[in-house]
């Protein structure tokens, strides 16, 4: 059977999935951060202006990025430093009415987990999530009849019920893509590859405050808990704080496995600020989860920062021995997942649940995000199917397939756009409909 009829078939399926699990009240649970984001209006030709206005005597090829944003000048030399090179990243801001007063912008949300919980009640599916940013805004975006948060009670509720408890956080997304000109002067630098710059002005999720209501429900109701997703505890600076929230949570995974023995615990790691915070997370967090999931950028910094394992991310057979040598490193208790805009695949032991089926919802619900710039509905993800599928994951899975790893990989090519008009939440929006198969 061809990958174009298992692709068909993924996408039947997924129609019936969201209907059965509310049937049997089945939930994925998603933790840990949430947070309003300022969709940028990112115009390259308002790019060009404003570095005229205030970068004249700058070059393009110098600008850097910095640690913290606190004027304008740093704002461009930032957004030039990404763009030129076409790669994703984070960068905090002193203050948020910088970006405000350069670039117009619409509301969003942010948070991976919350972003996953919005992807899959677009098709249907329950999921219960942890809020952090517990803002009216934010819980607008999230108000629907399939995202449900716990109250302080310890009972289901959808967003409308919350009442807010923590600081607003915002963060501001820039996307650009590829192929647009940065000008300055007569210097020009040619946009090499679509992807996003996050601007942040961290507030509540400096912190993670972890909800004991939210955990206390996901580790007494285990059963209906299909699985326990955990991320962005990146967001945590402080080695302290970061070491209290890593030991209740590690608390929390056992109790949840103790009472639901096949549920899946599934880490999706991140971009980390600070190398010490990255070994203490990973080498605490791995040990403890079945999947770890990450993109291709995230696997490259783990294996030649934490693991002295040089690689070349456009070699898949060098990507799969770098996810098996993380996995054997922490310690990861089933597999590894890499997520890349050409293909994902899963390196490790075999799941009772079909990953492939769960990689191909994710690849979907991804594409139909990066094509529409919202979560993809029933109807836009069927667009999707029509796509060709990405010349680089085709040809990895050729490989894949001849290969000494064949039995213990499993890789399916993307649904592929060159020039996505959204480039934010694709990770999230893939985490979300990979759980769709546990």
């Amino acid at each position: 059977m061809d990958l174009e009829k298992r692709y068909e078939e993924a996408y039947e399926s997924l129609l019936h999935v969201g209907r059965e699990r509310r049937e049997k009240s089945q939930y994925t649970a998603m933790g840990y951060t949430s947070n309003l984001d300022l969709l940028c209006e990112f115009d390259v030709k308002r790019l060009n202006q404003l570095l005229q206005e205030y970068m004249t005597n700058r070059t393009l090829s110098d600008m850097k990025t910095v640690s913290v944003i606190r004027n304008v000048e740093e704002l461009l030399s930032t957004i030039v430093y990404y763009c030129t090179r076409g790669i994703g990243g984070e960068a905090d801001v002193l203050d948020m009415e910088i970006v405000k007063r350069c670039f117009h912008y619409k509301k969003g949300m942010g948070g991976t987990a919350v972003q996953a919980a919005l992807a899959i009640a677009e098709i249907g599916c329950d999921s219960i999530v942890h809020l952090t940013d517990d803002s009216k805004d934010v819980c607008e975006i999230l108000e629907s009849p399939y995202v449900y948060t716990v109250s302080q009670g310890e009972e289901l509720i959808h967003t409308e019920g919350v009442e807010q408890t923590q600081e607003q956080e915002v963060h501001c997304i820039v996307q650009f893509k590829k192929g647009d000109i940065i000008c300055l002067g007569e210097e020009m630098i040619e946009i090499p590859c679509s992807n996003r710059l996050i601007l942040t002005k961290i507030t509540v999720n400096e912190f993670v405050p972890l909800s004991k209501p939210y955990l206390n429900w996901i580790e007494k109701n285990a059963d209906y808990v299909r699985s326990n997703v955990l991320s962005s505890l990146n967001a945590i600076l402080d080695p302290m704080i970061l070491k209290q929230r890593l030991e209740v949570v590690k608390t929390h995974v056992e109790k949840y496995r103790a009472n639901n023995t096949e549920g899946i615990v599934f880490f999706e790691d991140a971009h980390y600020h600070d190398y010490e915070i990255r070994k203490l997370c990973l080498e605490t967090v791995y040990s403890c989860v079945d999947i770890v999931s990450l993109n291709e950028e995230e696997l490259k910094y783990t294996l030649e920062e934490m693991c002295d394992f040089p690689v070349d991310i456009n070699n898949i057979v060098a990507c799969v021995e770098g996810a098996k040598s993380i996995r054997k490193k922490f310690g990861i208790q089933k597999g590894v997942i890499v997520h890349t805009k050409d293909y994902s695949m899963y390196v490790g032991e075999k799941l009772n649940a079909d990953i492939e089926r769960g990689l191909m919802y994710g690849n979907m619900l991804a594409t139909a995000k990066a094509y529409d710039g919202w979560y993809g509905t029933k109807e836009t993800i069927k667009e999707i199917l029509k796509f060709n599928l990405s010349p680089k994951g085709v040809e990895n899975y050729g490989i894949i397939e001849k290969s000494n790893y064949a039995k213990e990989v499993v890789l399916v090519p993307s649904k592929y756009i060159d020039k996505p008009k959204y480039t934010i939440g694709l990770g999230d929006s893939f985490v979300g409909g990979v759980q769709m198969c546990f």
